[in-house]
């Protein structure tokens, strides 16, 4: 098939690229912190479904175990009810069985579902934190149209196939070993069933069985560790970019660069007409003397700095300094510093860092001059 034949068929059949690889589809680059909180928001994140599958196994087990003579009493009780009314009513026409059946079902059954209930979202909430979103449950055909052949692929070749299959043979081992051991070390009483009492065998049954889902819970929660940051991994993978929605990503929240700079240009443009204008509100103009002129403001309230609002070279230079004097504005002639700011400052930009020190020299004598208080620059 050829490239034009997929991009029509992708056409008409939209599938999803979080399916595959993402060196398969040309995703190379990091996702933004953009893209991962989209995700977030369509409920897209990383975790590992063994932890959470973990919780909801141990603690009900747990509060089976806390709960279990409440439970024996509730069922006894159940029991010497029913026994009790099924001599003495109809069981098709009396209407107190029905209600004694779901108040007695929902004793039993309400603390263990309750509890893991609380369980799957505590999973939860240590994974991902708080988030609901209901965008994973709405249909999506992308979602179940797959390209079959990088479908299977990943659902049988790939690292994540590979990785699960062992992870799934790993859980029988070690339920097996764990089974093994705790029946082995009962085989003594369990070989007495024979002698001993009803009663008595249920409950080493019973706690043989408390013993394995304790113990294969807990190895559950051991198994989830490699297996969240696998997936933390496979997340990662899943939300690579191409460099072109890097680029788009970009352009969308910063705007086309290109744009961008053609408006800085233009800025530039109309600050570089309207300078003269801005002489009479410097603070110090800083000259070659005859080749270079900057003329810069300083609010120390609104700026780090001084900034430059406007600068000439020759017959502008000359403008500025007459502007300049006119409007009685100092003129301090330093020609390192006149040229270094000509050069790497444009209008409407501060000083940088490096020009700091010997700005302060500056404007100190500036105030000599103007008779305020010197304040160096910092």
């Amino acid at each position: 098939m050829s490239i034009l034949d997929e991009r029509i068929l992708y056409t008409q059949f939209p599938m999803d690229l979080q399916w595959f690889a993402a060196e398969d589809e040309g995703r190379t680059e990091e996702p933004t912190e953009y893209k991962i909180k989209k995700a977030r928001e369509e409920g897209r994140v990383a975790k590992s479904s063994e932890f959470t599958s973990s919780l909801v196994l141990l603690f009900p087990i747990i509060a089976l175990g806390l709960l279990g003579t409440y439970i024996i009493e509730t069922i006894l009780e159940m029991l010497n009810y029913f026994f009790g009314v099924s001599a003495e009513v109809d069981i098709l026409t009396d209407n107190r069985l029905i209600p004694a059946f779901f108040n007695y079902f929902l004793k039993l059954t309400l603390p263990i579902f309750a509890t893991a209930f609380v369980s799957a979202i505590l999973g939860n909430i240590f994974q991902v934190g708080f988030l609901f979103s209901s965008k994973p449950i709405k249909p999506d055909l992308k979602r179940i149209m797959p390209k079959f052949g990088q479908f299977f692929k990943r659902a049988f070749l790939s690292k994540e196939a590979l990785f699960n299959l062992a992870k799934s043979l790993g859980k029988v081992a070690v339920i097996a070993i764990i089974a093994f051991f705790n029946i082995r070390s009962q085989v003594d009483e369990i070989s007495r069933f024979v002698t001993t009492p009803f009663w008595l065998n249920m409950v080493t049954i019973g706690g043989i069985a408390f013993r394995i889902m304790i113990e294969s819970a807990l190895a559950m929660m051991i198994i989830a560790i490699p297996d969240y940051f696998f997936q933390r991994k496979q997340y990662r993978e899943s939300l690579k970019m191409t460099k072109q929605e890097v680029k788009e990503e970009r352009k969308m929240h910063e705007g086309d660069p290109l744009v961008q700079a053609r408006l800085r240009e233009r800025m530039r443009e109309i600050l570089s007409r309207n300078m003269i204008q801005n002489v009479p509100r410097a603070d110090v103009v800083v000259t070659n003397p005859t080749h270079y002129a900057v003329a810069m403001e300083w609010k120390r309230s609104e700026m780090i700095a001084p900034m430059v609002i406007a600068k000439g070279q020759d017959h502008l230079a000359h403008r500025i300094k007459d502007v300049a004097q006119e409007s009685e504005i100092p003129v301090i002639e330093n020609k390192p510093l006149a040229r270094a700011l000509y050069a790497d400052v444009e209008i409407g930009d501060v000083i940088p860092e490096k020009y700091y020190e010997v700005m302060a020299i500056v404007m100190a004598e500036v105030y000599k001059m103007t008779g305020k208080s010197a304040e160096a620059v910092s």
